[in-house]
């Protein structure tokens, strides 16, 4: 085990330093002169060295006591530091969330203010990333993760938010040139990295399985995707929860009644110790909330 002096002996230390004197040092510790001697005494025993050198009514710090000094100092202040930024996260009332770019964009931002309205008092720092979370590494208190229905792991708790229920969606003009799924082997198909097999997938519930666009483009995401086909430029296939109000405003049209329900939903996922958290309980309830009330609307 390493060995290191007490905390007080070593502010006791760097007080007396900083003053050059016992009388001052103790006045900023809040206790005797001689507290502050006996402290440092230790500290030198301990040491095997003077620090100090005492004089009458004043002190004086050794080579050995500046080069001390010197080394202590950085990692008390990172150790300082580490601690007020813990003790203000803590009183922050801050919680860390992840989700897809996507999905953060097109439906958990148009909601965001009806979070805050009801919650003022919870701050909820955001992140967004394509990569599955972690939580063993990453500083998350709660993912928004496309995972298999049903998928559970050793020391997380997983809600299931809602469906990905999806289909083929593209601008009004270029809606009135396609009448049936074989249509779209005259238009390019918008595909985006992140959900690559989409489209072969929905061509397969429709019954057109070898199907080819006449062009293929391919975008990073998803967001980009949706964006292109309301741009008039092709067809994508979009998620039906994330498309709501593009479809309300026109902005996109739903091509076909087939729709492809996916297997691996869109869930809630945050570590079984977080689970008495009430910062984080009241997001996720609203999440449930916010996902019901869209549920109900896509049924109307």
């Amino acid at each position: 085990m390493p060995v290191i002096p007490s905390t007080n002996a070593l502010l006791a230390f760097c007080a007396a330093a900083k003053h050059l004197s016992f009388l001052q040092a103790a006045q900023d510790r809040n206790v005797t002169p001689g507290a502050i001697s006996r402290q440092i005494q230790t500290l030198e025993q301990m040491l095997g060295t003077q620090l100090f050198l005492r004089r009458h009514k004043q002190v004086e710090l050794t080579p050995q006591g500046r080069d001390y000094l010197a080394e202590i100092t950085p990692p008390l202040d990172l150790l300082a530091a580490a601690t007020a930024r813990m003790q203000g996260e803590q009183n922050s009332g801050a919680i860390s969330i992840c989700a897809y770019p996507t999905f953060a964009i097109r439906w958990l931002l148009p909601r965001w203010g009806r979070f805050y309205d009801r919650h003022p008092e919870v701050d909820v720092r955001l992140t967004t990333s394509l990569n599955p979370v972690d939580f063993g590494r990453d500083d998350y208190d709660l993912a928004i993760m496309v995972l298999a229905d049903g998928a559970q792991a050793p020391g997380l708790q997983t809600r299931k938010l809602m469906g990905v229920d999806t289909f083929p969606v593209c601008s009004p003009a270029l809606a009135e040139r396609i009448r049936q799924p074989g249509d779209l082997a005259r238009q390019t198909l918008l595909h985006s990295a992140p959900r690559p097999a989409d489209w072969r997938r929905w061509l397969t519930a429709a019954g057109w399985p070898t199907l080819n666009g006449a062009r293929d483009l391919r975008f990073e995401s998803l967001n980009l995707a949706i964006q292109a086909a309301i741009e008039g430029i092709g067809v994508a296939i979009g998620i039906e929860a994330l498309l709501q109000e593009d479809l309300e405003q026109g902005r996109l049209v739903r091509l076909f009644a087939v729709e492809r329900r996916s297997d691996h939903p869109f869930q809630l996922v945050y570590p079984a110790g977080k689970s008495q958290d009430k910062r984080l309980i009241a997001f996720r309830d609203w999440l449930l909330e916010e996902a019901a009330i869209n549920n109900a609307d896509d049924k109307l």
